[in-house]
């Protein structure tokens, strides 16, 4: 691992743009890029789509300005992954999951912080981190954040606005 890898929470290769039109489509094929680059366990996908149906992870983003399209924070047990990262998925096609704050409501989302964390201790630190860069980042420029199909974009922004 470089020490780029170490020191940030996103990674240049781990940012994705994805055409899939389900959750378990999503999941399978983001979890195998993860798994090819050592960065979660062989057991990751199955505990991730199993902590989803459990606990969801949408967060409706209306709260924060109806211009913004929904995100997700999925994440499963540390002992699933291998490393502390942020990875960005940028949707093509909204995908329905279910509301992190009542879980018997739907919507579609667009936008995802899957997060990986190796740290159990540090998975709340990492989802406040997560909700502190969406409701103090520059309102326009998030928006084109949210719109941006390059994944050096969208790394690049992260990278220089995200607070470590």
């Amino acid at each position: 691992m470089t020490s780029t890898t170490q020191d940030s929470l996103f990674s240049p290769e781990a940012v994705y743009i994805s055409s899939a039109t389900s959750q378990d489509e999503l999941f399978s094929e983001i979890a195998a890029k993860l798994l090819a680059r050592d960065f979660v366990k062989p057991a990751f996908l199955d505990n991730l789509m199993q902590r989803e149906k459990d606990y969801p992870t949408g967060v409706d983003m209306s709260v924060v300005s109806a211009d913004y399209p929904n995100i997700a924070i999925p994440h499963t047990e540390g002992e699933f992954v291998n490393v502390r990262k942020i990875v960005p998925i940028k949707l093509l096609t909204p995908i329905d999951f279910g509301n992190m704050i009542d879980p018997s409501q739907k919507f579609p989302v667009s936008f995802l912080f899957m997060i990986l964390n190796n740290d159990p201790e540090g998975q709340a630190n990492v989802l406040a981190q997560i909700m502190d860069f969406l409701t103090t980042t520059n309102h326009n420029q998030l928006l084109a954040f949210f719109k941006s199909k390059d994944t050096n974009a969208v790394y690049q922004f992260l990278n220089s606005n995200f607070n470590k």
